[in-house]
């Protein structure tokens, strides 16, 4: 509906700031069973996390060099969900091979492979061994 205020409209400025490289820097995906998070990533994706704890979190981080970095993290407030932001993760040189670790690892696919674009890739969605709706993505 309409109003019928006589209020003003305020024109707001936006100061424009230089163009980011990346627009995420570090991403944490949420979990209650820490080792069971633990062990669906590090088979997925083949590697061998580093584990940090201090105080009430725990933490496992996905070996990172250069680029935008991230963790597994239990603790107060690290609560999985399938709603909510969608995480992109990199599929690798092509989505098949990992996507099919997915299953066997305790996750399912809730969306295959999909063609975005000759130009964008693949992507595919998972829910992983915690209840998290994730992503996958890959240019084959």
């Amino acid at each position: 509906m309409g109003s019928t205020s006589n209020k003003k409209t305020t024109k707001v400025t936006v100061k424009k700031m230089h163009q980011l490289k990346n627009y995420a820097s570090w991403f944490e995906i949420p979990a209650i069973n820490f080792d069971q998070a633990l062990k669906f990533y590090n088979y997925i994706y083949e590697i061998d996390m580093e584990i940090s704890k201090n105080g009430d979190y725990t933490m496992a981080f996905f070996p990172a060099k250069g680029g935008v970095g991230g963790a597994i993290v239990c603790g107060p407030g690290s609560i999985p969900s399938e709603k909510g932001s969608l995480l992109y993760l990199n599929g690798g040189d092509d989505l098949n091979n990992i996507l099919k670790r997915v299953k066997d690892a305790g996750g399912r696919i809730i969306m295959p492979k999909t063609l975005i674009s000759k130009e964008s890739g693949y992507f595919a969605l998972f829910i992983d061994i915690e209840g998290n709706k994730m992503a996958f993505h890959s240019n084959k």
